[in-house]
C-alpha cells in the first residue's frame, strides 16, 4: 500500500494529473499556470517522476524552438475513479472535518 500512496498522494501528483486530465495535452508553461502555486523546479521534478511511473507521457517535438508537451497516460487515466471517489467524499464529509477542527481548536484554545 505504501508505494501506491507515495505515487498517487505525493504533494503535487494529484493536482498535476487532475490538470492534465481536465485540460488535456499541455506545454510546460501552460501546465505550470494551470496547476497553480508550484515552482518550475518542483513541476519538472514531479513530471519526471510521473513519466517514470508511467502516469504521464512526455512528447518532444524537434522543432525550432523545440516543443515539449505532457499528457496523462492511459495508466494515469485509470486513477480517475479514485479521484472521483475522493471528490465525492470531500463534498460529503469536508463540512464535518471543518466542524471537528473548529470544535478541537475551540477546546484547545
Amino acid at each position: 500500500m505504501t508505494p501506491v500512496l507515495d505515487i498517487v498522494f505525493s504533494r503535487w501528483t494529484t493536482p498535476i494529473l487532475w490538470t492534465l486530465n481536465r485540460f488535456g495535452r499541455q506545454r510546460f508553461v501552460e501546465l505550470n499556470r494551470n496547476v497553480g502555486a508550484i515552482t518550475a523546479k518542483v513541476l519538472t521534478q514531479r513530471l519526471r517522476q510521473l513519466e517514470r511511473d508511467g502516469l504521464v507521457v512526455r512528447t518532444y517535438h524537434p522543432e525550432v524552438p523545440p516543443r515539449v508537451e505532457y499528457e496523462i497516460s492511459e495508466l494515469g487515466l485509470s486513477l480517475a475513479p479514485l479521484f472521483a471517489a475522493l471528490t465525492d467524499w470531500s463534498e460529503e464529509h469536508l463540512p464535518e472535518v471543518e466542524h471537528a477542527r473548529a470544535a478541537f481548536d475551540a477546546a484547545d484554545g
